[in-house]
């Protein structure tokens, strides 16, 4: 079981919210999100209520304030528990929709996608074993999107507007 809890203010200062789930709108419990606690699991929240927006992966911690955790605003609409997985991760990404075109294995992290496989745009994927983070840009920056066991036939289910990945590491318990 896992615990979140989001805090109005910098520094865990005023209006307060526990979270032990998945929770698909925020919006009742607070306004603005400007310091989260994560007391136990790993968590992705969202920008937007459903899961949609910006994604923010957030492992046991303090986070002070909205830029600790990479945000660009201090807007948590939603948020998710990623499940624990024990054991190897696997995933096949593809050059082209559909899982079309060259197709290449990760079993492990990749800090630079172009630099390891010279391209950077992944137009599809199939997660088989664990749960993984993509990343706009290399060295785990930029935008994040979890991916988490199934199929992705186009970029647009995990959430973003583009096939360009710069880096992709899998999530430790």
């Amino acid at each position: 079981m896992g615990k979140i809890i989001f805090y109005e203010d910098r520094n865990f200062q005023g209006h307060s919210y526990e979270c032990g789930g998945e929770c698909s709108d925020l919006h009742a419990h607070f306004r603005r999100c400007n310091s989260i606690k994560v007391e136990s699991g790993n968590w992705m929240v969202y920008e937007r209520p459903s899961y949609m927006g910006y994604q923010y992966f957030l492992k046991e911690g303090e986070f002070s304030d909205y830029q600790r955790w990479m945000g660009f605003n201090d807007c948590v609409r939603s948020c998710r528990m990623i499940p624990q997985h024990q054991g190897s991760h696997r995933m096949r990404i593809f050059e082209r929709s559909e899982f079309g075109g060259q197709m290449t294995e990760l079993t492990d992290d990749c800090p630079n996608l172009y630099e390891r496989f010279h391209y950077n745009d992944i137009y599809s994927c199939n997660v088989m074993e664990g749960s993984w983070l993509l990343y706009e840009h290399p060295n785990y920056r930029g935008r994040q999107y979890l991916l988490t066991p199934g199929e992705y036939r186009r970029y647009n289910e995990w959430g973003s507007m583009s096939a360009r990945v710069g880096s992709i590491r899998h999530i430790d318990m």
